[in-house]
């Protein structure tokens, strides 16, 4: 079973591009990298080449004789005579390139050459960039890769792109959705919620119509990112990477979610952790999301880089960290409980860093006024409250009526509602976090 992937519409259009550079495609590991390159390839390549570095060690000698064309595909050959390389019919796939990324360096020779396109694929891609010596600046393309979002949870489902543009408009004409559409939609995230966007979870899902064994798979996930910072965390101390990593649903469950490193260990100090999170960060397994110094435009670069909070890119990679009474409650009975709030906020975080929204948030230091996150127009600052219930939002509304925050001029409320619009907030129901980014600049536009 294939699901379909944002990425298939991607590289369709990059094969169809004559300019196209060889493509670097990164991302956490599991997320269907791999899956996505074969079956593309499959579909539009007479010839395709594939190795996997992982489980074909043997191929890590072929730069050995330099980094041009003709000496790799000869050292190729050598060790496997049935691989072809046919000129211009031929995709060569280096995956699994964090055991090996020196290969990299050899694209700026494959786009000169002209004769073989090429795509690498690999996890850690943000931590073994590092270890390149030269990596083929101006001669490849990267794209970023994450597990499935809520839109291609809704194609798995067997939704069509007819109901991705009809919740589209609803946002855009402020047209409440039915009782059953927000019925149906509702209960449809809320399992996205809990299985996350892991292929392998969906479609255990998707075969057997229920929750069964899925738990199984993501804590599997999880132990093997755990395992991949023992083998690739070089020169940093694996012990408090890994606690990092687990500790942050504990930060999330907290009333005040900014991260805090004495959670971790009475004594800790940020200096003895600063590696530590970016190393996560690089590998794609967490997502930082900073405090802004005031909320005003631009984003970057006003950010204090010492207040942050810190998420799962994957929801149900969160969830399933609960005790197991908690995953009995929420998947028989739906039941958040405690997490509510903080896993409403995360699929937000999630749902924003898929679109390639930044995350910011704001909290005054006299703690008077707070704001999950904020994202932008092309002129306005846009303040994104995440309501685990239907209350008011004191926060959004004095934020928009401060005549002191000149950037901003409306906000967004997602809560358990209905599309609705009063004293220029915008509430739209949490499934609609997917379709913030496109939403935000049509209101540009």
């Amino acid at each position: 079973m294939y699901l379909k992937r944002k990425i298939d519409d991607y590289l369709i259009k990059w094969k169809q591009n004559d300019e196209r550079l060889p493509l670097i495609i990164k991302g956490a590991r599991q997320i269907g990298k791999t899956e996505s390159i074969n079956n593309f390839a499959k579909s539009n390549y007479n010839n395709v080449v594939y190795i996997n570095f992982v489980l074909e060690p043997k191929y890590k000698v072929i730069l050995g004789d330099g980094y041009d064309v003709e000496s790799i595909i000869k050292n190729i050959t050598l060790l496997s005579p049935e691989k072809k390389f046919i000129a211009y019919e031929t995709l060569m796939i280096f995956d699994e390139i964090q055991d090996y990324p020196d290969i990299a360096t050899s694209l700026k020779a494959f786009k000169i050459d002209g004769r073989f396109d090429v795509i690498c694929s690999g996890s850690l891609l943000g931590v073994n960039y590092k270890k390149i010596h030269s990596n083929s600046v101006g001669y490849k393309t990267d794209y970023e890769m994450f597990s499935m979002d809520f839109e291609e949870f809704l194609w798995a489902k067997g939704y069509g792109s007819d109901v991705i543009e009809d919740i589209f408009n609803h946002m855009k004409e402020l047209k409440s959705f039915s009782e059953t559409q927000l019925t149906v939609f509702k209960k449809t995230f809320l399992d996205y919620c809990i299985l996350g966007g892991m292929p392998a979870v969906v479609k255990r899902y998707i075969k057997t119509n229920s929750f069964s064994d899925t738990l199984d798979i993501q804590n599997q996930i999880r132990l093997d990112y755990e395992e991949d910072i023992r083998k690739y965390a070089e020169g940093l101390d694996q012990t408090k990477i890994v606690s990092v990593y687990r500790n942050v649903p504990a930060q999330l469950a907290k009333e005040n979610k900014k991260f805090q490193y004495s959670m971790i260990s009475k004594n800790a100090r940020g200096r003895e952790y600063t590696g530590c999170i970016d190393w996560l960060k690089d590998a794609g397994v967490v997502s930082i999301c900073y405090c802004l110094n005031y909320p005003e435009l631009p984003l970057k670069g006003n950010y204090d880089e010492t207040k942050f909070k810190l998420y799962y890119p994957d929801t149900g990679l969160l969830i399933s960290t609960m005790d197991e009474e908690a995953q009995d409650d929420l998947r028989a009975n739906k039941n958040l409980g405690i997490y509510k709030g903080a896993l409403y906020e995360n699929f937000v975080a999630e749902a924003f860093i898929k679109q390639g929204l930044g995350l910011y948030y704001y909290k005054k230091d006299n703690s008077t006024l707070e704001e999950d996150f904020l994202a932008r127009t092309k002129n306005c600052l846009v303040p994104i409250e995440v309501k685990s219930n239907n209350n008011s939002s004191k926060s959004l509304r004095q934020l928009i009526k401060n005549k002191s925050y000149s950037d901003i001029q409306f906000g967004i409320k997602l809560a358990d509602s209905n599309i609705g619009y009063s004293d220029n907030v915008y509430t739209f129901p949490y499934f609609c976090a997917f379709m913030i980014k496109r939403y935000l600049s049509d209101f540009s536009s």
